[in-house]
């Protein structure tokens, strides 16, 4: 009974109240950030993206959440500037190539000294493997394995694999997104 209160005041809410949630999409270059934003906002894929240099940031509405999404550069003279941008966020999305077995320890690193940032506490993150549609990318359980996220313990972690390309599992990444948003586990 409580639950189906809790769903129609949910319903209720979402008829007069907008959600706005802020996201900080970071990871190493050329793992997929700005084609994952473009595809969020858009819904298609461009073939031809540019690398970020510095950041970009876009605002997307699905439904009633309004998402700020800050893409920042992975390159290594930007990575200073991920803490700057992932304080007060409603999530931390890390974004790593699944099929580039050749960074995934640098990438590792990375998501390590960022979360270690005590700015950072308790702010949940989402990593992404993208480029599921190559075959050598690994699954969710191997990025798991591989980015020691059962290690992590003083936040909500989860991990899907993506390819942005294709659009697979864009439409779970996104109802992921929007719970955050409004504040549910």
């Amino acid at each position: 009974m409580a639950s189906i209160i809790h769903s129609i005041l949910e319903w209720l809410r979402s008829l007069f109240f907008k959600t706005e949630m802020e996201l900080t999409l970071v990871g190493l270059q050329n793992s997929g950030k700005t084609t994952l934003v473009n595809v969020i906002a858009s819904g298609q894929f461009i073939e031809d993206s540019i690398p970020t240099v510095g950041f970009n940031m876009r605002k997307v509405t699905k439904g009633n959440v309004t998402m700020k999404l800050w893409d920042i550069g992975g390159q290594p003279r930007f990575r200073s500037m991920w803490e700057r941008y992932c304080r007060g966020v409603n999530a931390i999305v890390f974004v790593v190539d699944a099929a580039d077995h050749s960074k995934l320890d640098a990438a590792y690193t990375e998501l390590k000294a960022l979360l270690e940032k005590p700015q950072l506490a308790n702010i949940p993150i989402l990593v992404l493997g993208n480029k599921n549609d190559l075959e050598e990318a690994l699954t969710a359980e191997q990025l798991i394995e591989v980015l020691h996220l059962k290690t992590i313990t003083n936040r909500e972690v989860s991990c899907y694999s993506i390819s942005a390309k294709n659009q697979v599992n864009i439409d779970v990444t996104l109802q992921w997104l929007i719970k955050k948003g409004k504040g549910q586990k």
